[in-house]
């Protein structure tokens, strides 16, 4: 299962879902599919997102098996 802190890391830099969003080239509602865990994004969006936070992909995302 793949599992984020996303909802942490926009937290800590003010950011709405939207304003994410709009860094990462996707809709607000993939951004809330994503921190409710529903969604696993492609490697791309990973890397944009961690990207975006200036955070290690293993830093926003985690992997562990069920």
């Amino acid at each position: 299962m793949l599992s984020n802190k996303l909802v942490v890391f926009r937290a800590e830099k003010g950011w709405t879902q939207e304003q994410l969003a709009n860094r990462v080239g996707v809709s607000r509602q993939t951004i809330a599919t994503l921190e409710k865990n529903k969604y696993n994004p492609s490697l791309i969006l990973a890397f944009k997102i961690s990207n975006a936070f200036e955070k290690p992909l293993t830093e926003v995302f985690d992997y562990g098996e069920e």
